[in-house]
């Protein structure tokens, strides 16, 4: 998320309008070491470093303790994300950020190699995006809801759908939510996850992205999510999550 559009907001307010979903249930998994358990390649795209964490890292934390592999998409590097710093210094520490963040989450990083604040779409991106994700072959993509005041956001949305067409739809798709109100617009949950187990785990890889003062200003947003979110599924803290209609399945598959 950018630091320009996101922390300037920040400060002007917290928890924007999140609007009440249905309760879908996810399903259980097979134990990781019984004969029944089939392992999953999750694929979890975001516009910046600290994009998926943020909307999901409590339930990549989930996948990668039940024996999934987990890879993180980022479209972009940051590099407009450090006020003061070039593009060049912002990326090279906020990818430092990313490569602990995901150490933490036990998740495998990639980086699309578009510029923050920059992001285009066009054949050329399609092609690139595309090309990537085909090799990775996924189970289930999550990515970021296309409705959003970010363009780096829209633009990861996007171009992940474009890859989930031309594949025919044949895995699951899943819509995550970032600092809903203030980025994330009109997000009616389908499904959610349970992450109280792994909310800690969640909170350290959030806050290995140190350059965007997690402590001071959006993680605290997404604590007031987890919570509003968990009132809604039954628990104490949640993610919430859109299921496109046209998915396979109707479930979170894995979970």
């Amino acid at each position: 998320m950018s630091n320009m559009t996101r922390r300037s907001m920040l400060s002007k307010g917290i928890v924007g309008s999140i609007g009440a979903g249905s309760s879908i249930l996810p399903m259980f998994a097979a134990e990781k070491n019984s004969p029944a358990f089939q392992r999953l390649k999750v694929l979890v795209a975001g516009g910046h470093p600290d994009d998926p964490e943020s909307g999901c890292g409590g339930t990549i934390a989930r996948y990668t303790e039940q024996g999934h592999e987990v890879v993180i998409l980022y479209l972009t590097r940051g590099e407009a994300g450090i006020q003061g710093k070039s593009a060049t210094e912002a990326a090279a520490i906020r990818t430092a950020e990313s490569l602990k963040a995901c150490e933490i989450l036990k998740a495998r990083p990639i980086f699309a190699g578009q510029l923050d604040g920059a992001t285009e779409l066009n054949s050329e991106q399609y092609d690139r995006i595309f090309k990537i994700l085909q090799a990775e072959r996924p189970s289930v993509l999550f990515t970021q809801w296309p409705i959003d005041r970010h363009r780096d956001h829209r633009a990861a949305s996007q171009l992940v759908f474009d890859y989930w067409l031309k594949s025919g739809k044949s895995v699951d798709l899943f819509y995550y939510e970032v600092e809903a109100g203030m980025q994330t617009q009109n997000f009616y949950p389908t499904h959610y996850v349970d992450i109280t187990s792994t909310e800690s785990r969640k909170r350290q890889a959030c806050f290995a992205h140190t350059s965007q003062l997690p402590e001071t200003t959006w993680y605290r947003m997404h604590e007031e999510m987890h919570r509003i979110r968990g009132l809604e599924h039954g628990c104490r803290m949640a993610e919430a999550f859109i299921r496109h209609n046209q998915s396979p399945d109707t479930g979170l598959p894995g979970l």
